[in-house]
């Protein structure tokens, strides 16, 4: 254990915690608010400051949005490669057959 000699009086803790304290308020300070002309790094969308933008700019986003979103779409459609012709044969053979059980199972004619 350390001996009452080797510990510091209360007054001289006290005047080195509030020295600390003045350089840690000045630290955090600083890091809150940046000044405007320095540029700005990485921050979180919600600290970012809100610039509004005109009513040309807003339109030109949504013309732009538009065109994408446009675009997008005929790309798909684009893609889309058509089916053989035997394909669409068996297909539509097999709704036929389907549809005729289909009649013969809801009938109610009897078969004898």
């Amino acid at each position: 254990m350390s001996t009452p000699e080797e510990q510091p009086s209360l007054d001289d803790a006290l005047a080195r915690a509030r020295a600390a304290a003045k350089d840690i308020s000045a630290a955090l300070d600083e890091d809150q608010e940046p000044e405007s002309d320095e540029p700005l790094g990485w921050q979180p969308i919600w600290k970012r400051p809100r610039k509004s933008k005109s009513k040309a700019a807003k339109k030109q986003e949504l013309r732009k949005q538009r065109r994408r979103l446009q675009d997008a779409g005929s790309a798909a459609a684009q893609s889309r490669r058509p089916r053989s012709r035997q394909n669409r044969i068996g297909n539509a053979a097999a709704r036929r057959d389907a549809r005729a059980l289909s009649r013969v199972r809801h009938s109610t004619a009897w078969l004898w």
